[in-house]
């Protein structure tokens, strides 16, 4: 079994499509969304929930009005400005303020402050048409996505081994945060996917930095919508062959794309024959070849 992570420095490359992609020409596989700040493969994968379970995020305080004693010892301490005195006197907590560090509740000589751990965050097991998939929902501003990722990877991993399947493919965040580095940890193989611009060239050097340092060896590269701009697409080119890392495939624009996502299909679905499809195949086959050789 071997998991394979599509990963992008910044948002709007194209990660999540050319994952979608992938993931009708991998057979025998399980999915993983592992950008679960924005989940986004579930719009094409249209999955059907067979497990919901509730993911605990951060701590929010509140304060018992009846026990507090007005002191304002709680609201000296914040230093996230969380804890407001209201013009009649009492103190009450901004959740959305809040960042779960608790000083305020040990440090309250009443005990009338206590924190709670949010439940708005739920992780989930689906049946596609591609196959198993696993993917995740975090409420609005919720905490501890990098332990989210980790949780449904592990899911995704016990389903691999139940079902004997060959193949891991994770829909990872972009940039270098958290979720990221979660996703990185134990994956076998990334698959880089870079567009031609100043953004997406400088984040993805950030990025191969974070991989590099975890000694990842298999690393592979995508260069989307390519013809866009092909003077960058050189200098992508230049910089990726001074880092040893192979690209798979250029990709040039195509409008398919989005009306494939549209109709909530693949590429590969939506323009069976086109040359996308085509380069995306190829792809695959290089991907699946190379994972399958013993290294």
């Amino acid at each position: 079994m071997t998991e394979i992570t599509v990963l992008s420095g910044k948002g709007g490359t194209g990660k999540t499509s050319i994952t979608a992609a992938l993931a009708t020409l991998a057979k025998n596989s399980v999915f993983c969304d592992n950008d679960v700040d924005a989940a986004d493969l579930h719009l094409i994968f249209k999955p059907k929930i067979k497990k919901e379970v509730a993911f605990s995020g951060g701590y929010t305080a509140t304060i018992n009005e009846d026990k507090c004693t007005k002191c304002g010892l709680c609201e000296s301490l914040c230093r996230f400005d969380a804890i407001r005195k209201s013009e009649q006197g009492t103190f009450s907590v901004n959740p959305y303020q809040c960042e779960g560090c608790r000083l305020c509740e040990r440090a309250c000589p009443t005990e009338s402050i206590s924190s709670a751990q949010s439940n708005n965050n739920f992780w989930y097991t689906s049946s596609t048409r591609f196959g198993p998939l696993v993917h995740a929902h975090m409420g609005p501003g919720e905490e501890n996505s990098g332990k989210l990722v980790t949780q449904i990877r592990k899911i995704s991993k016990e389903i691999a081994r139940k079902n004997k399947c060959n193949f891991i493919l994770n829909d990872g965040p972009p940039g270098i945060g958290c979720t990221t580095i979660s996703s990185l940890s134990g994956t076998n193989a990334v698959l880089l996917v870079i567009e031609p611009s100043k953004t997406s060239l400088h984040d993805a050097k950030r990025l191969i930095e974070l991989i590099q340092s975890f000694k990842i060896e298999r690393v592979y590269a995508l260069i989307n919508k390519y013809d866009i701009n092909l003077s960058l697409t050189t200098e992508i080119e230049q910089y990726l062959q001074i880092e040893c890392i192979p690209i798979l495939a250029k990709v040039p624009f195509d409008e398919a794309f989005v009306k494939a996502m549209l109709v909530s299909q693949s590429i590969i679905e939506y323009d069976n024959l086109g040359t996308t499809t085509k380069i995306i195949k190829s792809v695959w086959q290089q991907l699946a070849k190379t994972e399958t050789t013993p290294q």
